[in-house]
C-alpha cells in the first residue's frame, strides 16, 4: 500500500510525496480524501477578491485523524489592519471561516470538522 501525502503551505498545494520516512512529520490521507479537500478549497470563494481559499492561502495545513474520525483545518489569520478596518476585516474573516466550515461539513458529513486559527 502506497501512502500519499499532500499538504498545503500558505495556499500552495505541494504534490504527492511517498515515503515512510516522512510519516512522523506529515498527515496521510487517501487520494479520494485529498481530491475532496482540494474541491472544498477551490469552491469556497472570498467575495471581495473573487479568489478561492486555496488561492489566497487562508488554509495553512490540514490534519486528519482516522482514529478520531476528525479533520483539523489550520487557517492563517489575516494580517493586522488599523482602526476601523480591523472590525471589517474580522467580520469578513469570520464569514469566510464559517463558509469554509460549512463546506467541509457538507463534503465530509461523516467526519468531525474543527477549524484552528494559527497566528
Amino acid at each position: 500500500m502506497t501512502i500519499i501525502v499532500k499538504y498545503i503551505i500558505a495556499g500552495t498545494l505541494i504534490s504527492n510525496l511517498t515515503s515512510n520516512l516522512l510519516m512522523s512529520y506529515y498527515w496521510y490521507m487517501d487520494s479520494d480524501m485529498i481530491n475532496r479537500i482540494d474541491f472544498v478549497l477551490d469552491r469556497v470563494i472570498e467575495s471581495e477578491s473573487g479568489l478561492s481559499i486555496a488561492q489566497i492561502g487562508l488554509v495553512k495545513r490540514i490534519r486528519y485523524s482516522e482514529k478520531k474520525n476528525k479533520l483539523l483545518v489550520f487557517t492563517k489569520a489575516f494580517s493586522q489592519t488599523h482602526g476601523c478596518c480591523t472590525l471589517l476585516a474580522l467580520t469578513q474573516q469570520s464569514q469566510i471561516l464559517n463558509h469554509l466550515e460549512e463546506e467541509f461539513k457538507k463534503e465530509f458529513p461523516e467526519h468531525l470538522i474543527e477549524l484552528v486559527n494559527v497566528i
